[in-house]
């Protein structure tokens, strides 16, 4: 994989270009590839964004978001679209398995991937181009670096800052994680003076659910919340069941695995979805547990040091018990209880 920079002689040639994510996109994947979108664009290229799959309603404010392809929608025009770029940027997934369905496209393309991300052991041999850089905050930022670093500054404006914003305000949890560098509020600072109205993105992002989601978290938080206080844990289950009652769409369950990081001393959280086809995990923590090294040896996942992910063929009882099994095993690093 070519280092990013020696793409930024050639973005003075326009070109037939693709930008996609991860599959069920959260805002730092759409709002990256939305202000890169918006970016390149304004050098010329002809643009198309493209998700694997649906994404979550508080995404649909996003400048340009009307103009996404939805893949499993449409999957013969995406496909059409891929098949014809001759960049394809892949942006915040570290292996093209990620992006489900689409996967089998992208691997044969015949233009260059470009990857750029934050998450760790990328597919290197994939892409042409590429940075993956762990100590980013989010994906967002770094395509706001693509921009500042390839001498195109001039062509940041307000779009390109609520959609850059979008993401790397909710990547750091409202600037609270350990990620928030000073780079972060640097950039912030920038695309203020470029017009964005933060308070209206957040609004955006947090302030657009229906009533029946806010009983769900309460139902979950009461009924569904398991706290192993001997091991510093908590756990929320979902079964499908609770999904139906409250009629939760995608992006419902967003952001509910933080909940329980608010009790004190708490290391270690995750929570468990039963998605019919698959059980999905989440799992964050605090301090030096490392839920990218856990969920990649339990749970075929992966992500960053205090937040990933992962899945789970077995039913919802028996991942539950695995779970159980693997937060005993990492008692040394989770305990500090005293018997």
């Amino acid at each position: 994989m070519q280092p990013l920079n020696e793409l930024y002689p050639l973005l003075n040639n326009p070109r037939r270009v693709v930008i996609t994510m991860h599959q069920k996109p959260d805002a730092d994947a759409m709002g990256s590839a939305l202000g890169l979108y918006h970016y390149l664009v304004r050098l010329g290229n002809q643009v198309t964004v493209i998700s694997p799959t649906n994404w979550a309603g508080f995404l649909n404010w996003m400048p340009g978001v009307n103009q996404v392809l939805d893949f499993e929608k449409d999957p013969e025009k995406a496909a059409e679209h891929i098949a014809d770029a001759e960049w394809i940027f892949c942006l915040d997934f570290n292996t093209l398995i990620r992006t489900k369905r689409m996967e089998t496209s992208l691997e044969n393309a015949k233009g260059d991937r470009i990857l750029i991300d934050h998450h760790q052991f990328p597919q290197v041999e994939k892409f042409m181009y590429g940075k993956s850089d762990t100590g980013k905050s989010s994906t967002a930022e770094m395509v706001y670096d693509f921009i500042i670093e390839s001498g195109n500054d001039v062509k940041l404006n307000n779009e390109i800052a609520q959609c850059l914003y979008a993401g790397v305000m909710t990547d750091t949890g409202s600037f609270r994680f350990p990620s928030t560098t000073s780079s972060v509020h640097k950039m912030v600072a920038r695309l203020k003076e470029e017009g964005l109205n933060h308070s209206q993105v957040h609004e955006a992002l947090f302030d657009n659910f229906s009533e029946s989601r806010l009983r769900f978290i309460g139902h979950v938080l009461l009924n569904r919340l398991y706290v192993f206080f001997e091991y510093n844990t908590a756990l929320i289950t979902v079964p499908q069941a609770d999904l139906v009652k409250y009629e939760i769409k995608t992006g419902d369950t967003e952001g509910l695995v933080n909940y329980p990081l608010s009790i004190e001393g708490i290391r270690l959280v995750a929570i468990v979805i039963d998605r019919g086809e698959e059980r999905k995990w989440s799992f964050r923590s605090k301090g030096n547990f490392d839920v990218n090294v856990f969920a990649r040896k339990y749970f075929n996942g992966g992500g960053h040091k205090n937040a990933a992910g992962g899945g789970s063929k077995d039913n919802l009882e028996n991942t539950v018990s695995h779970f159980k099994l693997a937060m005993r095993e990492n008692k040394d690093q989770l305990s500090t209880y005293q018997f």
